[in-house]
């Protein structure tokens, strides 16, 4: 039997979800429905898509729950500064879903192949994923190239951006005088390129996703 449908001015839920209050928060979630997070005092203090938010109570440490993730535990602050990170995905029209994903990958919270055991996990900052989207549209990526890179490559919003991509676009520029244009095109089919910061010169050094003997 379907649940019936609720609606206020602040808020629209199904009566079919899982509304549970082991003390003032409780969490509200479905699939494909909005998740939200409801405080006896201050009513609703916040809401995703896609997944859940589960609290630890009483220790206010929230865990992220989705299909496309791993539990992610992260302080009520921390939460704040995630989400807000993922407006700077935005304008790439990811899913909600998916901009947890590109996130966990980039910044150590999804295990990547790419940075072997090296990435210590950060949560993301709104400011550090903006200054590395706005660095690539300064190369003529259209925020459609920056949809296929990040998807190919969603770890470059965790890479360096002086000391790894502003480097290696220098050495493409000098040494193989690949800019402009052809740059781009470049970046659309290898943007791992951005990342390299090891060369073994055929001395393998076990670090060849970041090698620029790849390329």
């Amino acid at each position: 039997m379907l649940g019936k449908s609720f609606a206020t001015p602040l808020l629209t839920f199904n009566s079919a979800s899982c509304f549970s209050s082991p003390g003032c928060d409780s969490v509200s979630t479905t699939a494909n429905t909005l998740v939200w997070y409801v405080n006896c005092s201050s009513s609703i203090t916040f809401n995703v898509t896609r997944g859940s938010w589960t609290s630890n109570y009483p220790s206010k440490k929230w865990t992220l729950h989705s299909t496309a993730t791993d539990n992610i535990v992260l302080t009520e602050e921390e939460k704040k500064t995630w989400n807000d990170s993922r407006q700077a995905l935005s304008a790439l029209k990811f899913s909600p879903e998916e901009e947890d994903k590109i996130l966990g990958k980039a910044f150590g919270h999804i295990h990547s192949p790419y940075w072997y055991e090296e990435r210590k996990k950060e949560v993301p900052r709104l400011e550090v994923v903006n200054e590395i989207l706005d660095y690539l549209r300064s190369l003529s990526l259209t925020d459609d190239d920056l949809t296929k890179l990040v998807k190919k490559f969603p770890e470059v919003l965790g890479c360096s951006l002086e000391d790894e991509m502003k480097t290696n676009v220098e050495i493409l520029a000098k040494q193989w005088g690949i800019e402009g244009k052809t740059l781009r095109n470049l970046l659309i089919r290898n943007p791992k390129v951005l990342g390299y910061n090891v060369d073994c010169k055929g001395d393998c050094v076990a670090k060849c996703t970041r090698c620029w003997a790849r390329f």
